[in-house]
């Protein structure tokens, strides 16, 4: 219904407006003056277009009013203008016919239009004003951040300047040379004006040369230095960042936006800059050639002005809505590629290959949707310039046949108007692409500016660390899920120089002990205490250095035996590595490698078996001689033997407190002191034979531990 009464409204105030118009043309001619016939005709129209709408929908919008008033007042304001400036009347104010009426109406329909887009409403201008600001902000950070290359930046600049100049005075001296050729030949200037064209042609080559390569060294500079600061920013987040945030989106924005955003200040202002300093001294020569050619040509600015903003508000929504497929796509491909085993052993091939495609084909539709309105876009400049072109010819060749301008002139005027209309074309396209690296750019200062939930600015370093840790009255539950609570009430002490053992069920809440007590997660009520002083207030690398993890499956990284071992040790001796080796049962077996401790463990210690890996991860660890260490199912991975030879180099260590998660009954049973954990609470605590006199929740769990019948 309402879409009925929008288009009765439109049809009725079409068939009011033109017989207004059309009758003025009689009834007011006679009567009154030019000028008077104009705004009483103009005042009529706007009055009957806006009862009429007023009448059939009930209430306007201000855009609306807005659009009746250019519709109504733009053919006067044009005709009171020309009678001004030229003393003369067009034809239309002279007959008024449908072809008149119809050139009035397109071009009042423009203005509107352009109008609307270039000062929209209030609510949208300080949205818009708010977006351009952010966008302002957002520019000059990317602007320090090539503070270190402003050299190369200057450098660029004036081989920038230079080689725009040289390039404006080709077309002159073309045009120059075909007068010459047409009109008396004379030998001097012919060569003289070709003497010229060479020299500039040779001066804009070089300075275009020197101006690229400059400009290329500091994109590759500033690109460079912010995918380092992103990196490490990023490598400071909490592990809840990494569980909410998805690969493909983290390396998406490394490889892509970084790209982009080096890109905004070297490539797109010296697009900028070189395009803005041609359009002026082009427009400056053109005035000179001839001053109605060029009014005509700037005539182009507005409708260029025009496409290009509907074309860069589709252009980015569809843009940013690729970047995010795209993320998605390589999110699909690196967690096939990390869980290839998986992915094997499940026989899932087709399915992740149909998963992958269905986010290709995603893209895929984004990019043609992209293509599509950058073709329309294409093509509707194209029909622009070539109606201008047109325009121009017909008009030159008037304006040679009065003498006006020469052939020549009229041949430099057409090149340097070919160049304007691309110059012009670049000027409003490089501002959406500049967006398109401002948008890239705030994405990767959100990472940047991002504050980790768990903080790494405490100071402490002691000198002396006991290793005394409670855990005093926690709840915790993780980011990811905050409505379900992993650990209730939590309060646990660890004694210097003992060994406390975690036991209960899946899921109880003995890996998150260890997550917290890591400081991977902070806990949203209680505290962690190491020698009755905060985590937190520990300095970062001191308290890394003083806790040492070594995981189920520890993880191990490309190179050799000895740098995985002194992962993050600046200045470890060989004798510190091969102790350590020793003491986790390792320097034997590394022995034996073709290279010894210099042999490569492959991506992620591909080149070596799941013992020989646990054996390494414990040798890490050790090496830092921590006052804290944690075992979290180490022997699962260890034969007997291998087991006990770790265990008996561990008791060696009698100031360490040692913190284990195992289900190995012979290694829990030795363990100083034995919590059992359910619910996330501590329901039992003391050693093997005092829990196993109780016969609660660990005699229980006794008949599930891996040889429980056999206690040793």
């Amino acid at each position: 219904m309402a879409v009925t009464h929008k288009v009765l409204a439109l049809i009725s105030a079409v068939c009011i407006d033109f017989s207004f118009f059309y009758a003025s043309g009689f009834v007011v001619h006679s009567a009154l003056g030019h000028l008077s016939r104009l705004w009483i005709s103009a005042a009529l129209r706007w009055s009957a277009i806006t009862f009429i709408s007023l009448l059939i929908l009930g209430d306007l919008k201000p855009s609306l009013i807005r659009f009746i008033t250019a519709y109504s007042l733009l053919p006067a304001v044009f005709e009171t203008s020309s009678s001004a400036f030229y003393h003369e009347e067009s034809q239309c104010s002279q007959v008024t016919d449908l072809r008149c009426w119809l050139m009035c109406a397109g071009a009042s329909v423009a203005a509107a239009l352009f109008w609307e887009i270039t000062i929209p409403d209030n609510n949208e201008e300080a949205a818009s004003k708010k977006k351009k600001q952010k966008s302002r902000v957002l520019f000059m950070r990317v602007l320090r951040l090539n503070k270190p290359d402003y050299v190369l930046l200057l450098g660029g600049l004036v081989f920038l300047s230079l080689a725009v100049i040289f390039e404006m005075f080709i077309p002159f001296y073309t045009g120059r040379v075909i007068d010459i050729l047409s009109s008396n030949y004379n030998q001097n200037e012919f060569y003289t004006a070709l003497l010229f064209m060479g020299l500039y042609s040779l001066g804009s080559s070089v300075s275009a040369g020197c101006r690229g390569g400059l400009l290329l060294c500091a994109i590759n500079s500033c690109t460079c230095r912010i995918k380092v600061k992103l990196f490490g920013a990023l490598t400071k987040q909490e592990i809840g960042f990494f569980e909410s945030i998805k690969t493909g989106e983290i390396t998406s924005r490394l490889s892509k936006d970084t790209t982009l955003m080096g890109r905004t200040v070297c490539l797109n202002v010296n697009v900028l800059l070189r395009t803005f300093i041609k359009t002026v001294g082009m427009i400056s020569l053109m005035m000179n050639l001839s001053w109605k050619l060029t009014f005509l040509v700037l005539m182009e600015t507005p409708i260029t002005g025009l496409i290009q903003n509907i074309y860069d508000t589709h252009y980015q929504r569809l843009f940013q809505a690729m970047q995010d497929s795209m993320a998605r796509a390589n999110e699909a491909a690196n967690e096939v590629v990390f869980g290839i085993r998986v992915v094997r052993s499940f026989n899932t091939e087709k399915h992740e290959a149909r998963r992958y495609n269905k986010c290709l084909m995603e893209t895929h539709t984004l990019k043609t949707r992209r293509d599509t309105v950058r073709a329309v876009y294409l093509l509707a400049m194209r029909l622009t310039g070539l109606a201008m072109q047109v325009f121009i010819l017909y008009y030159g060749r008037l304006f040679i046949q009065k003498g006006q301008m020469t052939t020549g002139n009229l041949v430099s005027f057409i090149l340097y108007q070919s160049n304007l209309g691309d110059n012009i074309r670049t000027l409003t396209y490089i501002f959406g692409d500049m967006l398109n690296s401002v948008v890239a750019a705030g994405k990767v200062f959100e990472y940047l500016d991002r504050k980790p939930e768990v903080s790494t600015d405490g100071k402490l370093k002691p000198d002396q660390l006991r290793g005394h840790v409670s855990f005093h009255c926690l709840n915790f539950a993780y980011p990811a899920n905050p409505n379900k609570t992993v650990l209730q009430d939590f309060s646990l002490e660890l004694k210097p120089g003992k060994m406390t053992a975690l036991v209960g069920t899946s899921g109880g809440g003995k890996s998150t002990c260890v997550s917290l007590l890591e400081r991977l997660y902070e806990p949203q009520d209680g505290e962690i205490f190491l020698d009755d002083k905060p985590l937190k207030s520990y300095d970062h690398h001191f308290f890394h250095k003083k806790i040492a993890v070594v995981s189920q499956e520890p993880v191990l990284f490309s190179g050799s035996v000895r740098d995985n071992i002194a992962y993050g040790l600046d200045e470890c001796s060989m004798d510190e590595i091969q102790e350590a080796a020793r003491k986790a049962n390792a320097h034997d077996f590394i022995e034996q490698l073709e290279k010894g401790y210099n042999t490569e463990v492959g991506e992620s210690g591909s080149q070596l078996s799941k013992s020989e890996k646990q054996r390494i991860g414990i040798a890490r660890a050790l090496v830092r001689q921590p006052k804290v260490l944690i075992l979290d199912e180490i022997t699962s991975s260890l034969d007997t033997e291998n087991e006990n030879k770790v265990l008996q180099a561990l008791a060696s260590c009698p100031n360490q407190t040692l913190l284990v998660i195992a289900h190995r009954l012979k290694t829990i049973e030795k363990a100083d002191q034995i919590v059992v954990i359910n619910g996330g609470k501590v329901v039992e605590q003391g050693n093997h034979q005092e829990l196993m006199d109780l016969k609660g929740n660990y005699y229980k769990l006794k008949e599930l531990l891996p040889e429980g019948n056999s206690p040793q």
